[in-house]
């Protein structure tokens, strides 16, 4: 039976000494994180969760420990996760941590059988019969202490995932999938062994609605945005808390079209809109203001498409999608899962594109793993040959 409510809290060195020897006796290990994005600019992790053995633990990565040893031990083991890319690519940015041993995302399996609820909560009532709290989602975990309610919300999130994963384990066995979710997880894996590329200076503050505003607005937007971001950092604040994205727009929009306007006349600010900082925000609208028309930001040309990847696709190639994406279609609702699991229009535009016909080559171009490439050779290859 599983227990609710106990865990142990890990936030001296003797107890964290404790816990890296469970660790190195134990062959899995559930884990999962809670971090502070929802309400600071730097985001951080605030709490690991870990349960291993039966037992579960929760350690304090803010009690300054050195978690060098842990995570050294740690990356040996198999892992448990539950939609693993976040935590993974948060614990490697915080800690340069990452898996050696292969991984078992619960999210991905479930995904993979074809279930359409694939949140841990939806899965543990499902499997379980138990419903979690989630009353935590949105809860600040750097605070300190951290109330009794929410550390057994947090410990909850791994208590569960080593026996569910031997529930989702023993159906993919089931149904000839363990393969396909084994190679999933391990190039979930290698994703989060590369940092996204960082946006440049001019897309960087391009925010999503802007479409329809003209050179003049997107440079009020423009420094509207670097205004936002120099307050939430000074604040150690979420941007969105500072002024929201439609809030940017819509101010934009007025002070572009008011000149010598006061701002106390305009659209309604934020209550936390005063003092200082809505007097550097009109610094920055009358620095908008003074540029001249060659320093406006330019209108976002669409993506040129000049190379193979972005080249429109003929009236035949077009045909040739539209039937690959109906046959795999056909497979998937064989499988029991939506089409896009099975694979994406993407990746079979890539395939396409590369003329892939070999296993290796449909699953090298399609980013698809070697199981989904084998699903669609024979659709890919009757294609092609009747062009």
């Amino acid at each position: 039976m599983l227990l609710m409510n106990e865990y142990t809290y890990i936030d001296s060195p003797s107890e964290l000494r404790i816990l890296i020897e469970q660790v190195v006796q134990n062959s899995i290990i559930a884990i999962d994180t809670e971090a502070d994005s929802l309400y600071h600019y730097y985001e951080k992790v605030c709490l690991i969760q870990i349960t291993t053995g039966g037992e579960t633990y929760i350690l304090d990565p803010l009690a300054r420990l050195d978690l060098t040893d842990f995570f050294k031990v740690l990356a040996e083991k198999r892992i448990i996760l539950h939609s693993a890319d976040y935590d993974l690519r948060l614990l490697r940015a915080s800690y340069d941590f990452f898996p050696v041993s292969e991984i078992f995302d619960t999210m991905l399996a479930a995904r993979i059988l074809g279930h359409d609820r694939l949140g841990l909560s939806a899965l543990v009532e499902r499997y379980f019969g138990v419903t979690l709290s989630k009353h935590g989602q949105k809860f600040n975990w750097s605070l300190r202490p951290l109330p009794e309610n929410k550390l057994i919300y947090a410990g909850n999130d791994t208590r569960y995932l080593e026996p569910l994963m031997d529930f989702l384990g023993k159906e993919l066995s089931q149904l000839d999938r363990m393969e396909w979710h084994r190679e999933s997880c391990a190039m979930l894996v290698e994703t989060t062994r590369v940092d996204r590329p960082p946006k440049g200076p001019d897309s960087i503050w391009r925010i999503k609605g802007l479409k329809e505003l003209n050179r003049r607005q997107l440079a009020f937007l423009r420094s509207i945005w670097y205004w936002r971001d120099d307050e939430a950092k000074n604040s150690d604040l979420p941007p969105f808390k500072v002024m929201g994205n439609s809030q940017i727009i819509t101010l934009a929009l007025w002070a572009s079209s008011h000149p010598g306007i006061p701002l106390s006349q305009g659209p309604k600010l934020p209550r936390n809109c005063k003092g200082d900082r809505l007097h550097a925000l009109n610094i920055k609208i009358n620095e908008a203001k003074e540029l001249s028309e060659s320093d406006w930001p330019r209108i976002k040309a669409k993506r040129k498409k000049t190379d193979q990847r972005y080249t429109p696709f003929s009236e035949e190639e077009n045909a040739m999608l539209l039937n690959l994406r109906e046959d795999s279609a056909r497979i998937a609702t064989d499988l029991g899962v939506p089409p896009h699991v099975l694979v994406s229009r993407a990746s079979l535009e890539s395939i396409l594109r590369s003329r892939a016909i070999t296993v290796e080559d449909i699953s090298t171009n399609g980013k698809i793993t070697r199981y989904q490439a084998e699903l669609l050779a024979p659709l890919v290859n009757k294609i092609l040959s009747e062009k």
